[in-house]
């Protein structure tokens, strides 16, 4: 078979991979060849930002890889950002890119697309980027990308195949099985040490990121045991459950956490990069941790980042969760829901002035969708629900306003997410700003009658940029810009829209919502707090 029919089965017979996410250029149409009845799915994004947004909302969701197919230059240039945010927050995405004949490598004769040195330039978004030189190499090449989304931290991983190697003769495989891989374990006298030392604890806390999502069951039991205060950031919501009497949230850096954090004499930390887009989003290096840290991490360099670790395990956030569990064979006492509940309610987040206004939002969400996906772009409503929400399970909120932070991500993600978990309404949470960088992904959510809710939060321009100029004395330029209809663009689409102007009239659009494709709701940012503000 050729090359390219090859790389197709072996995504779908070895890998299990049942959507892609491209737009088709003249370098990738022999690819489309192999895709052809391939019981794939292929999904055509607007841009191919958009493309990786997408692909990175479906590994959310669904915890498989995301997988895109972009042609050679401008194609791997847009894709760059979306790579950038997956690389920050360790999220499974393959890029499959085309990238010009070997002869013409680096050669600088001014071909369709070339770059000086494509796989260069890519190389400092993915875990590694790597250019296919014989086409009988591809089987080792996929099972290696495969081997860091199983078995290592994992992240964008980028294969350029050149054009002249697509219908390229290889020998069929002999097996299309793909190799089974277990997560690293860490070493059992660290993990008894560990435990040894939590045992010990008057005022643990605990500390659990994304690495942690696969195992709620495990995070549960585990923190349940400790009796211990516990912060779950933005990527682990809904790791315990919603509301569960030890979660703290992602409150870290707001100062009732922050006093629990510097007085724990034992913290563990599993899973999370304590880094300051989830311990010091007020950015004044404020959250700081006086106890014995225990740290547990697939990336050993990760050990030794943000703050000072006593105690360092190498190995699978989940697996290490089970492991400590078993030395555990009865609850510890230690206060730890009276602890948490002080900590709640001296943070009072509904009466907080910068979160109040988006309670009745995200009442009327879980009213109404309460088994939802919300999926954020860097927005108002997402900066309050990353304090204000709680959700029944993992992979069930998270968005772009940590780590890299980029703009445009909610609304292809949102999309990306939906065709992960069908089962599962999904809600983009996304901005006037924001959206304008993927709006034509609402082409996308109509095409492919995804019935994802896109609530819009209108007002006015770049809000959050606009405070830091007040804050800082600098006149406002740039950040109070033109908005077109959202409601007229939305049609233009063929994408049912609404604009509301309160709680109730959310609740009225929520309610109207028939699930057969995309519903966009604007919601007039300057009513709504008018709104908000009146007396009951």
């Amino acid at each position: 078979m050729s090359c390219a029919d090859l790389l197709i089965h072996l995504l779908r017979d070895t890998y299990g991979v049942r959507a892609l996410f491209g737009i088709p250029g003249v370098h990738t149409v022999e690819l489309y060849r192999g895709l052809e009845g391939s019981e794939v799915a292929h999904i055509t994004p607007r841009h191919e930002q958009g493309a990786g947004f997408m692909a990175d909302g479906y590994a959310r969701a669904s915890g498989q890889p995301g997988v895109c197919l972009i042609i050679t230059g401008p194609g791997m240039t847009n894709m760059a950002t979306a790579m950038g945010q997956a690389l920050a927050d360790s999220i499974p995405m393959l890029v499959i890119s085309s990238v010009n004949r070997r002869d013409t490598l680096g050669l600088g004769q001014g071909r369709l697309h070339e770059l000086p040195s494509q796989q260069q330039m890519i190389s400092g978004v993915a875990r590694f980027s790597h250019t296919l030189l014989d086409a009988s190499t591809l089987p080792e090449v996929l099972a290696r990308a495969f081997a860091v989304f199983n078995g290592a931290r994992p992240g964008p991983v980028h294969i350029e195949i050149p054009i002249d190697l697509f219908n390229a003769p290889v020998p069929v495989p002999t097996s299309w099985q793909a190799p089974t891989l277990y997560r690293a374990a860490p070493d059992p006298e660290g993990v008894a040490e560990a435990a040894r030392l939590l045992q010990a604890a008057k005022q643990p806390l605990v500390l659990l990121g994304g690495g942690c999502v696969s195992t709620p069951e495990a995070a549960r039991a585990l923190v349940e045991q400790l009796d211990a205060p516990t912060v779950t950031t933005i990527n682990a919501k809904g790791l315990l459950g919603r509301d569960h009497p030890l979660d703290l949230g992602a409150n870290a850096a707001l100062p009732a956490v922050r006093g629990l954090a510097a007085s724990a004499d034992v913290i563990l930390a599993i899973g999370t990069e304590l880094g300051e887009t989830d311990y010091d989003v007020v950015f004044d290096d404020g959250f700081h941790l006086n106890g014995t840290l225990i740290r547990i991490d697939l990336d050993p360099e990760q050990l030794v980042r943000n703050q000072r670790t006593t105690l360092g395990l190498v190995g699978d956030a989940g697996r290490s969760l089970e492991l400590l569990l078993e030395h555990f064979s009865a609850p510890l006492k230690r206060q730890g829901a009276e602890r948490t509940a002080a900590a709640l309610n001296a943070l009072d987040l509904a009466n907080d002035p910068a979160f109040r206004d988006f309670v009745p939002l995200y009442a009327a969400l879980a009213d109404h969708l309460p088994e939802a996906i919300l999926v954020g772009d860097s927005t108002a409503p997402v900066y309050a629900g990353n304090h204000l929400v709680s959700q029944p399970a993992p992979r069930r909120y998270f968005n772009a306003s940590t780590g890299y932070g980029t703009l445009g991500y909610g609304l292809p993600a949102a999309l990306g997410a939906q065709l992960a978990r069908p089962d599962l309404p999904v809600v983009a949470l996304v901005g006037d700003g924001g959206v304008m960088f993927t709006l034509s992904e609402l082409a996308t959510a109509v095409e492919a009658r995804l019935p994802v809710v896109i609530v819009l939060w209108h007002n006015a321009g770049y809000e959050e940029i606009r405070r830091y100029m007040d804050a800082n004395d600098v006149a406002r330029l740039g950040v109070d810009i033109q908005a077109p209809n959202f409601l007229t663009l939305a049609e233009g689409f063929g994408c049912p829209g609404m604009l509301v102007e309160s709680p109730d009239e959310l609740s009225r659009a929520l309610a109207q919502r028939v699930p057969s494709g995309p519903l966009l709701i604007e919601i007039d940012a300057a009513a709504w707090q008018r709104a908000c503000s009146l007396p009951d």
